[in-house]
């Protein structure tokens, strides 16, 4: 049996979008029609959009869709969720990590929806501020929780690989909402996301 792919695309858009990319190629001096290009627009048309695929998805309806009620109101953290984006300025990657706390309020949600979050909001074309806080947002949309924590570290190929090509640079951004607005609480999240597995 032949190998087939089962990915599914939109086909108006696909063929909008190899269309362009073929002019693209064209104007930065290649050949679209040579053997190693042929095919090239259309694997960028369909890495684009499963890249950006995180605009027909809603962050809220899939938390609420693990959505449970339970009387506990200690910190719930996960750490070290791995992210990867594209940058709105210049559509090149960033990526890194993602770290989550929240502070239930009668409601928790499963811990793989706070990861499958971050792979919706992060799969648009982003700026790592605002993806920062729009985590926040749809946790405390779905949870109503006590505080919501999120801090993101990650590298962007943007100054990698152009621009002023620091290679080691990481940038980190933070929200806080609610109990975490409080210096206590936010130190203890920190340093929690800090700790080093031994």
């Amino acid at each position: 049996m032949a190998y087939k792919k089962t990915e599914q695309y939109d086909e108006a858009v696909t063929s909008g979008l190899i269309t362009n990319y073929k002019s693209v190629l064209d104007l930065l001096g290649e050949d679209a029609q040579r053997e190693g290009l042929i095919k090239t627009p259309e694997r960028i048309a369909k890495a684009m959009q499963y890249l950006t695929q995180g605009y027909q998805l809603d962050p809220v309806e899939i938390l609420n869709s693990a959505r449970f009620n339970e009387n506990v109101s200690e910190m719930v953290i996960v750490r070290d969720i791995e992210l990867y984006s594209m940058c709105e300025h210049h559509m090149l990657p960033f990526f890194g990590k993602a770290h989550i706390a929240y502070i239930p309020n009668g409601w928790i949600t499963g811990l793989s929806k706070l990861a499958r979050v971050v792979d919706v909001i992060s799969r648009r074309l982003q700026v790592q501020e605002r993806l920062t806080t729009q985590i926040v947002d749809a946790i405390k949309t779905s949870l109503e929780p006590h505080g919501v924590a999120v801090v993101i570290e990650a590298q962007h190929l943007c100054m990698m690989m152009r621009g002023v090509q620091k290679q080691n640079s990481i940038t980190t951004t933070s929200a806080f909402s609610g109990q975490f607005e409080h210096v206590a609480t936010r130190s203890e999240f920190l340093r929690l996301i800090s700790k080093r597995r031994e």
